[in-house]
C-alpha cells in the first residue's frame, strides 16, 4: 500500500525553495532560454540533506547568515572550526532554537543546534557540535486516505572538529561529521521501499587572524576559507540514483574596530558557492541506466568541476556566487545591534534578504536574537520568524590574540 506523504513533501519542499529557487519557468524553457524573454532559464542547484545549510546560529542570522570570519564562539563548528584556535575562552557552549514554516502554521517542525568548544592549550582546541531538524509529526494514509500510522521524521548531524595555530596568525581545521535523514521510513516509491539514508562527511577550514591599528584605535582582520560537507552520496533506496550532499566553499572577511573602550563595530563579508553539479538541462543519459549522467560523477571531480559546468558558460557560474555582507555594533561588549543583507541570483535561488537582530551579554551569559525580512517575491521558510542563541562562556585564555569574548 502506498503513503501519502504530504506533509512531508510540503516541508521537504519548502527546504529545498529555501535553497533554490521556484521552477515555474521550466514550461516555458528550450535549450536553456525562456521562449517568451529570451533570458536563461532558473536552474537552481538541489542537493540532498539541505537542512545542512541551514544557518544555526542567531547572531549569524541578524547578519546576512555572515560567519566565516567574524570572532569565534561555538557556532564556528558549522562556518569555520578553523576559528576555534582564535577563541579567547577556556570553554563555551551555545544553544539554537529555529522554527520552521510558522508562517504555515506548523508548530513542530523546527532546527536545533548545540555546539560546543574546549581549549586543549593555546595552540589547539576541540569542538563538538550537534543538529536536529524536526518534520513534525506525520500521520501516514493509504492511496484511500485511510490512516495507517504515524511517524516523526527527523535528519541529524554529528560533528567533531580540531582546530590547530599553525603560527601566532594562521590557523588549520578539521571537522568529521556523520549525517542521518529519515524523511519516509518504510513509504513506497515507484515500487522501492524508502529507507533512512546515511552519509559521511568532513570539513577543511584555514583562518588568518591579524591585531591592527587603524588610526591609533585596536582593530583585528580575519581572513577564513571553509570548505564543508566534503562527503559520500545518499540515497534512501537501494537505487543507483544517489544525491550530492552540499559541498560548499566559503571565503570570509571581518574587520573589527574599536572606537574606544566600549565602542566597537564589526564589518563582515561572505562568498559561498556549491561544489555539486549544476543541473544539465538535457538530462542526458548517454548509459540509458535512468540516471542524468551529471549525478554520477565522483564527488571530487564534481568539486572541480563545478567552476566551469553550468551550461550558460562563465556567465551563469558566476551567478551562482552567494554574497553575505554583515554588520554588528557593541557598547561595552554587553550589548549588540546587528543587520545584514543575504543576496542570491534570481536564476539561482532568488533567496534576499534583510536581517536584524540584537545581542546581550553578561558575566558568562550570553542571548541573541534574529529576525529576517524578505525583499523578493521568494518566500522563505523563515520569513517573520524571530530565531534565539543561549551562549555560555567560562575562563579566558591569557595570551589570546583574538578580539575580546563576544
Amino acid at each position: 500500500m502506498k503513503r501519502i506523504i504530504s506533509k512531508v513533501a510540503l516541508i521537504v519542499g519548502a527546504l529545498t525553495l529555501f535553497m533554490s529557487s521556484s521552477n515555474a519557468q521550466v514550461a516555458e524553457c528550450k535549450d536553456g532560454f525562456n521562449t517568451i524573454t529570451g533570458k536563461r532559464c532558473v536552474n537552481t542547484i538541489n542537493t540532498a540533506v539541505p537542512f545542512l545549510r541551514i544557518i544555526p546560529d542567531a547572531r549569524s542570522g541578524a547578519m546576512g547568515d555572515v560567519g566565516i570570519a567574524i570572532s569565534a564562539d561555538p557556532n564556528a563548528m558549522h562556518f569555520n572550526p578553523s576559528k576555534l584556535a582564535f577563541a579567547d575562552k577556556d570553554f563555551a557552549i551555545s544553544a539554537t532554537y529555529t522554527p520552521w514554516l510558522r508562517a504555515l502554521g506548523l508548530q513542530d517542525v523546527y532546527l536545533a543546534y548545540l555546539s560546543a568548544y574546549k581549549r586543549i592549550d593555546k595552540l589547539q582546541t576541540a569542538g563538538l557540535s550537534i543538529r536536529y531538524f524536526s518534520l513534525g509529526n506525520i500521520q501516514f494514509t493509504d492511496e484511500n486516505g485511510g490512516a495507517i500510522g504515524q511517524d516523526r521524521p527527523n535528519e541529524f548531524e554529528i560533528a567533531g572538529a580540531y582546530s590547530r595555530k599553525l603560527s601566532d596568525n594562521f590557523s588549520a581545521g578539521l571537522a568529521l561529521k556523520f549525517i542521518y535523514s529519515k524523511l519516509a521510513n518504510g513509504a513506497e516509491v515507484n515500487g522501492e521501499t524508502v529507507t533512512p539514508g546515511t552519509a559521511f562527511a568532513s570539513d577543511l577550514s584555514f583562518t588568518y587572524d591579524k591585531p591592527l591599528e587603524i588610526g591609533g584605535k585596536k582593530s583585528n582582520y580575519t581572513l577564513g576559507v571553509a570548505i564543508s560537507n566534503i562527503g559520500t552520496k545518499i540515497s534512501y533506496t537501494n537505487s543507483t540514483n544517489r544525491d550530492f550532499i552540499p559541498t560548499n566553499l566559503g571565503i570570509g572577511n571581518a574587520l573589527e574596530y574599536n572606537f574606544d573602550d566600549y565602542n566597537s563595530i564589526t564589518l563582515a563579508f561572505d562568498i559561498n558557492k556549491l561544489l555539486v553539479p549544476t543541473p544539465d538541462e538535457e538530462l542526458v543519459d548517454n548509459d540509458n541506466d535512468g540516471v542524468p549522467d551529471y549525478k554520477q560523477i565522483s564527488v571530487a571531480s564534481a568539486a572541480f568541476t563545478s567552476f566551469g559546468d553550468a551550461p550558460g558558460g562563465f556567465s551563469e557560474e558566476i551567478n551562482e556566487f552567494m554574497y553575505s555582507v554583515g554588520l554588528e555594533y557593541w557598547y561595552d561588549k554587553q550589548f549588540a545591534v546587528r543587520l545584514g543583507h543575504y543576496n542570491e541570483h534570481k536564476t539561482k535561488g532568488n533567496r534576499k534578504f534583510f536581517t536584524v537582530g540584537l545581542g546581550l551579554k553578561y558575566s558568562i551569559f550570553g542571548l541573541n536574537f534574529s529576525y529576517l525580512v524578505p525583499t523578493s517575491n521568494q518566500r522563505n521558510p523563515l520569513d517573520n520568524t524571530l530565531r534565539f542563541s543561549l551562549l555560555f562562556d567560562f575562563g579566558d585564555l591569557e595570551g589570546s590574540s583574538s578580539p575580546k569574548d563576544l
